[in-house]
């Protein structure tokens, strides 16, 4: 006799996938809904399309290619910590992301990554014929985003 065990899905994974089918299925239609506002984002930066397609953009920090005087002043390392601290920023705002695009985003809060109110906020980034969804969630000490933010920039957050 034979016997097939299946591993059970975690509930973690499960609320995992939830999210991530709301993100792909109810938030263009959420964008759409009675109540949603639209705004524009015009973003003053320009990237060459040429600087795109090179990796060594991608790992780099466009915005802030020098850590700030009050980020971590006594630590020997700082500019090095700094560039940890989040290594793909050109990536995520001007190659997957529309952060040096001019675009309109749709949504119930289309300015915020939040709703003020708490619970869930939907978003959607409209650039030319592309349409970038956005989904986050927050209740008291959880939160949790996914999507193209405010800016144009793709991000990910779950804390709780």
């Amino acid at each position: 006799m034979n016997i097939l065990l299946q591993p059970k899905p975690r509930p973690g994974q499960l609320v995992l996938l939830g999210l991530l089918a709301g993100l792909l299925l109810a938030a263009p239609a959420a964008a759409r809904a009675a109540g949603s506002h639209e705004i524009s984002v015009t973003n003053h930066i320009t990237i060459p399309a040429h600087a795109k397609w090179n990796p060594k953009f991608w790992f780099g920090n466009l915005d802030d290619p020098v850590p700030p005087a009050d980020y971590r002043p006594a630590d020997h390392n700082r500019v090095h910590k700094w560039y940890f601290r989040n290594p793909t920023h050109n990536f995520t705002f001007y190659v997957i992301g529309i952060a040096d695009k001019k675009f309109r985003r749709a949504g119930h809060h289309p300015a915020d990554v939040f709703n003020p109110h708490g619970g869930w906020n939907y978003a959607v980034c409209k650039y030319k014929w592309a349409r970038l969804p956005f989904v986050s969630y927050q209740r008291h000490k959880f939160s949790f985003y996914l999507g193209w933010r405010e800016r144009g920039n793709f991000g990910l957050k779950l804390n709780w």
